[in-house]
């Protein structure tokens, strides 16, 4: 999924000559905390409200290019790469631009948490598990293998290296909701499992034997 499939046109950008009261009007019909500056359809930075909310409304923008946010995406580059951006410089909007600066439009933060949600996948049903695991011992294809002997097949894998312990933390997202017997064999290749998310077949027991009971009770 690349930048240019996240693309809104609908947002306006401003020029250094434009008012900051201006610009605060925009961002409150827009509903956003920054928006971007152009010359001569070139990127020049980005304003933040915070700033222009220390400012005369008369006040152009020049004045305040030094404070400007220095942050955009190509439109070939990957949506991670825009999430790591948005979230690196804390910005409610990011431009995506041209090979040569030109502004082709902007990715809002909330078409990116749409997007990235569809991209792993939080909308199909499944089971979650959470791994940790040595770097040393960190195999995707024995995890892969272990899961798909349940009959089951990983639907996204995640990982990061935890700072404080230098252990990777590996989650994966399975295609099924009842995954007790896909924890019973991480356990049982001593895989340390740190939580999940699911449903476990002892619970579905339980409440089958409940739904019984109850049934029986009703007679």
């Amino acid at each position: 999924m690349l930048a240019s499939q996240l693309i809104q046109q609908t947002f306006p950008s401003l020029q250094l000559t434009d008012k900051a009261g201006f610009a605060l009007q925009l961002m409150e019909d827009y509903d956003v905390q920054h928006l971007p500056i152009i010359t001569e359809d070139k990127l020049v930075g980005l304003v933040a409200k915070d700033d222009l909310l220390d400012e005369d409304d008369n006040t152009t923008l020049l004045v305040l290019e030094d404070r400007f946010v220095k942050a955009a995406v190509k439109k070939e580059e990957f949506i991670l790469t825009a999430l790591k951006l948005m979230a690196e410089y804390e910005i409610t909007v990011l431009p995506v631009v041209t090979d040569q600066d030109e502004l082709i439009g902007c990715i809002s933060q909330n078409i990116l948490q749409q997007h990235l949600a569809k991209f792993l996948g939080t909308q199909e049903p499944g089971g979650i598990i959470v791994l940790e695991v040595e770097r040393r011992n960190f195999s995707f294809g024995e995890i892969s293998r272990l899961v798909e002997t349940n009959d089951a097949y990983i639907t996204q894998l995640n990982s990061y290296t935890e700072t404080e312990t230098g252990l990777v933390i590996v989650s994966i997202k399975v295609n099924k909701v009842e995954i007790s017997d896909i924890l019973a064999t991480f356990q049982r290749y001593d895989y340390v499992v740190k939580y999940y998310f699911g449903e476990e077949q002892f619970a579905n027991e339980l409440k089958e034997n409940y739904n019984h009971l109850m049934a029986y009770l009703n007679l």
